[in-house]
C-alpha cells in the first residue's frame, strides 16, 4: 500500500528511514515502523561448547599442519615438532584451504567472456588453547596477544608473491558460520582486491584528494562530537555504532588518528586496541546474550600502490536478524533498531 501525500505531515510519519553509508554509496533501511527494543534482541544464553575437548580438533593441535607460529602468554615460542603445553595461541595451515600456495596464477578467459585464476595464497587458522572460553571472557592480555598474532602474520604473509590483500577474520557460532565450535580466527591472503573494499578505497581517494583530508577520520570527529553512537573510546580508539549500520548492533573499532596500514600498529596501539576491542565484544555478549558474530578487518592493501588516505578499522556484526528475499535481492539491509538507541544500549551495558 503506498501513502499518499495527505497522510504524511512529517519524516516522522515515515515506517522506515533509509540512511546511506558515505564510504560505500549503500542504502539501508533502519525499519521504525517496526523497530524493536534493544532487549528484544537478548536472547536465552545458548549452549556452547558441545563437542567435548577429546573430540575437539583444535584442542589436539597434533592432529593439525604443523604450526608457523606458537605463542605463550604474550611470547612468541620457537617451531618445533613437538609443542609445549603453556601454548596460548597458535597459528596453522588450515587442512581444507581454499587458497593455497602456487608459483603461478593462471590466469585465463574460458570462452569470450568469463576469466578465471588459480586460487593462489595463503589460509591459516588462529586458535587459542581454551576449548570452553570465547573472546568475551579473555583478558586485555590475551586479546592483546591476538592482535599480536594477526600483526606477525600479516607481515609475513604481504611480502609473499601473489599477496595484495590480507584478510582477517573471527566466526563465532555455527549462525556466524564457525564450523567447529572452539573459538578461532582465519586468515587469508588473496591476488585480488574485494569489490567492497575497491570501493571504500575509491571514496576515500576521492575525499582526500577534493578535501585534503580522511573521510574516516572526519566521520570520527563527527561522531565525537555529537557522542550518540560511540559505545567505547579510551586515549586512541573508538568503538561505534556506525550511521548506516548494515545490521543491528553493528561496531566499527576505528583507531582515532589516521592509520592506513594495521600491520604497522605499534605496541602501545595494540594494547589500547585490546581493551577497546575487548569491551565491545563484552558489551555485546552481556547486552544481547552471547549471540552468534562475525568481525573481520578492513585495512590497506598491500598490493605495492600507495593508500595513505585509507584508514583502518575492525567491524564487529552479532548475528541478530537473517538475510531474506528484500535483502538478498537488493543487497540492501534492513535494521529493526535505530544505531543511536543500540549505542545508547551497548554504552550503559557494564563490562
Amino acid at each position: 500500500m503506498f501513502f499518499k501525500k495527505k497522510d504524511i505531515k512529517n519524516n516522522t510519519d515515515f515506517p522506515s528511514e533509509l540512511r546511506m553509508d558515505v564510504v560505500n554509496s549503500d542504502w539501508v533501511v533502519i525499519a521504525k515502523g517496526r523497530a524493536k527494543k534493544p532487549g528484544d534482541f537478548k536472547k536465552e544464553k545458548k549452549i556452547r561448547w558441545q563437542v567435548l575437548e577429546k573430540d575437539c580438533p583444535f584442542c589436539d593441535i597434533k592432529t593439525q599442519n604443523p604450526p608457523v607460529l606458537i605463542m605463550a602468554h604474550g611470547k612468541e615460542q620457537e617451531l618445533s615438532k613437538k609443542i609445549q603445553e603453556n601454548w596460548t595461541t597458535v597459528v596453522f595451515p588450515n587442512k581444507y584451504p581454499a587458497f593455497i600456495k602456487s608459483d603461478t596464477l593462471n590466469d585465463k578467459f574460458v570462452g569470450p567472456l568469463y576469466k578465471v585464476m588459480n586460487a593462489v595464497g595463503f589460509h591459516e587458522v588462529v586458535a587459542t588453547k581454551e576449548h570452553k572460553k570465547q573472546i568475551a571472557d579473555f583478558s586485555v592480555e590475551r586479546v592483546k596477544e591476538l592482535f599480536d598474532v594477526y600483526q606477525k602474520r600479516y607481515l609475513f604473509m604481504a611480502e609473499q608473491r601473489f599477496v595484495n590483500y590480507v584478510s582477517i577474520f573471527h566466526n563465532f557460532g555455527a549462525g556466524a558460520g564457525a564450523s567447529i565450535e572452539h573459538t578461532h580466527s582465519q586468515i587469508i591472503t588473496t591476488p585480488l582486491i574485494d569489490s567492497d573494499l575497491r570501493s571504500a578505497l575509491s571514496t576515500a581517494e576521492n575525499y582526500f584528494n577534493t578535501n585534503k583530508k580522511c573521510i574516516y577520520c572526519a566521520l570520527n570527529e563527527w561522531e565525537i562530537a555529537s557522542k550518540e553512537r560511540i559505545i567505547y573510546e579510551n586515549k586512541e580508539f573508538l568503538a561505534v555504532c556506525p550511521f548506516a549500520s548494515k545490521s543491528a548492533f553493528e561496531v566499527i573499532v576505528s583507531p582515532k588518528k589516521h592509520l592506513p596500514y594495521f600491520e604497522k600498529i605499534t605496541e602501545q596501539e595494540k594494547w589500547e586496541l585490546a581493551d577497546a576491542f575487548l569491551a565491545a565484544i563484552r558489551k555485546i555478549y552481556k547486552g544481547l546474550g552471547d549471540p552468534d558474530y562475525n568481525f573481520y578487518l578492513h585495512t590497506a592493501p598491500c598490493d605495492s600502490e600507495k593508500h595513505d588516505y585509507y584508514h583502518w578499522h575492525w567491524t564487529i556484526i552479532p548475528k541478530t536478524s537473517t538475510w531474506a528475499g528484500f535483502e538478498i535481492g537488493t543487497r540492501m539491509e534492513i535494521s529493526t533498531i535505530e544505531p543511536e538507541k543500540a549505542a545508547e544500549f551497548l554504552k550503559n551495558v557494564k563490562v
